[in-house]
């Protein structure tokens, strides 16, 4: 891929992840967090589930088993516990602990998968922890629900990107996206119905909200990050994940008028190090093991 194009296309990705959590937060003015959530990955799913229509849908009652536990836990676990987590926390402190989740998912495969991991990879986890730390001012006992809220979020999407990474070959990855979407869309809806007042305020801006989340933040973002995935270097790809908190820093200071004290800015850019690191030394792992083979 040509490097200019490739260099536009995951910064644009990667902004449109930041992005979804001020967007996000804006939505909870005209519904509560599992309704806004389960909308938007309802029409998203749908929207791209009509896209996809020519294209293998899963095969057998375990696949689509797989594809709805995905859903379960990364589209209504993960943004789920991020809408829910904002009643609490600004959108830039949200999106800083929910993207810890490149750390965890060194912890979690340690833990789970038997999985070996780099020194350096390590470090990269102890500066995320000293980040996450830092962000909340080592203000330990104050802590908002919101923050364990983020960080169950955070656990979720570790834990699905686990999922992925060991049943997705077996499914087209954006036929994975549509269903699982849906399936987590769905789950969100039930969730809002007997844990919520499920109101949606129609007016301009609330459809705007929805649109703007199903179609740029979900079926745009999903289908770029699988192209980006499958014509580049996967590793290097997901190096630049360390974006995606500082725009959603950014944004939120943008569209909200969030305050960005210091220490959160310090703790995001410690936290943000640490993704890099991570996701650097799995690049030149895959580079030199790569080289020794030919």
């Amino acid at each position: 891929m040509n490097p200019i194009r490739y260099f536009t296309l995951v910064v644009f990705t990667t902004l449109l992840m930041g992005v979804a959590f001020p967007v996000g937060k804006i939505g909870l003015a005209y519904a509560p967090p599992f309704l806004m959530t389960g909308i938007r990955f309802v029409v998203a799913g749908g929207l791209l589930a009509a896209l996809v229509a020519n294209k293998p849908r899963p095969r057998g009652g375990k696949q689509w088993l797989q594809a709805a536990a995905i859903g379960l836990i990364q589209s209504a676990g993960v943004m789920g516990c991020c809408y829910y987590s904002m009643r609490w926390i600004s959108s830039g402190e949200s999106a800083i602990i929910t993207c810890t989740n490149p750390l965890l998912v060194i912890v979690f495969g340690t833990l789970f998968a038997k999985a070996s991991y780099t020194g350096r990879q390590w470090l990269g986890v102890a500066a995320g922890i000293a980040g996450v730390a830092v962000t909340f001012g080592f203000r330990v006992g104050s802590i908002q629900p919101g923050t364990w809220i983020a960080f169950a979020g955070a656990a979720c999407f570790a834990a699905a990107t686990l999922l992925v990474k060991r049943w997705g070959p077996a499914f087209d990855m954006n036929v994975l996206a549509a269903y699982q979407m849906l399936a987590g869309g769905i789950a969100l809806l039930v969730l809002s119905a007997a844990a919520e007042h499920p109101v949606f305020i129609f007016t301009p801006a609330s459809v705007a909200v929805v649109l703007w989340l199903a179609v740029m933040c979900s079926v745009v973002q999903f289908s770029l990050w699988y192209y980006l995935l499958r014509n580049g270097d996967p590793a290097k790809t997901s190096a630049y994940l360390f974006l995606v908190p500082l725009f959603g820093v950014f944004f939120s200071w943008l569209l909200l008028g969030e305050k960005v004290d210091w220490y959160v800015g310090a703790g995001g850019a410690l936290i943000c190090v640490g993704i890099y690191w991570v996701n650097r030394a799995k690049s030149a792992g895959s580079a030199a093991h790569a080289a020794g083979r030919t």
